[in-house]
């Protein structure tokens, strides 16, 4: 069974680039690596229609925490299988984004904690009742919410990608990097080692301790 090792971060954290060079560090030291994102956008319905919620193209439903949440928590559902047969087949499975995204970010809008009942709630639906496999370990990548904001406006502006009403509501994301900060604090479903986003990390040493 391989090792399921999650990157979680605000948007703007640099989660593809890290995910990019853990690829590659994995693959230096002879382990195989599978490597899936969620929200599964393009390849999902119910990714689609978080991607339209997040855009205010639902109504009332993509302002409906609880409502939206299920919708992230299907679209993992619907990948189940598949991240099981990888786990089988190799040595790491790495993952952008995962539980924890959803658990940090309805917590935020609901302004709990990680100790909060949303956070309950995500690790019940998801982890008990859907039965999506525990993470090995998830790594937090830290970086400031003014610090993702411009990365995200950056992008919006180069044209790769508009911004969401989520991206660009500086309070929930401060909010949410506190919860994810939390969540790393109560080793919240594994341990997790936390990387400064604004510097970068060693992902030769990054790797190593992953896979010890």
């Amino acid at each position: 069974m391989g090792r399921l090792i999650v990157i979680e971060g605000l948007d703007g954290a640099g989660k593809r680039t890290l995910t990019d060079k853990l690829v590659a560090a994995f693959a230096e030291r002879g382990a195989g690596v599978a490597k899936h994102a969620f929200p599964r956008y393009g390849a999902s319905v119910t990714a689609d229609l978080v991607r339209a919620g997040l855009h205010g193209e639902l109504g009332g439903l993509g302002d409906e925490v609880y409502g939206m949440g299920v919708l992230y928590a299907l679209d993992r559902l619907g990948a189940r299988e598949r991240l099981l047969a990888d786990l089988d087949t190799h040595d790491v499975v790495l993952l952008d984004r995962y539980v924890a995204s959803n658990a940090a970010y309805g917590a935020a809008r609901l302004h709990e904690g990680a100790d909060g009942a949303f956070a309950e709630w995500v690790r019940a639906i998801e982890v008990e009742r859907f039965g999506m496999p525990v993470p090995h370990a998830q790594l937090l990548l830290r970086v400031t919410a003014d610090l993702a904001a411009e990365r995200a406006r950056h992008r919006e502006d180069s044209g790769e990608r508009a911004r969401d009403t989520w991206e660009a509501d500086g309070g929930l994301q401060s909010r949410c990097a506190g919860v994810y900060d939390q969540l790393a604090a109560a080793a919240w479903l594994s341990p997790w080692h936390v990387v400064d986003g604004a510097r970068g990390a060693d992902t030769g040493e990054l790797a190593d301790a992953l896979l010890a």
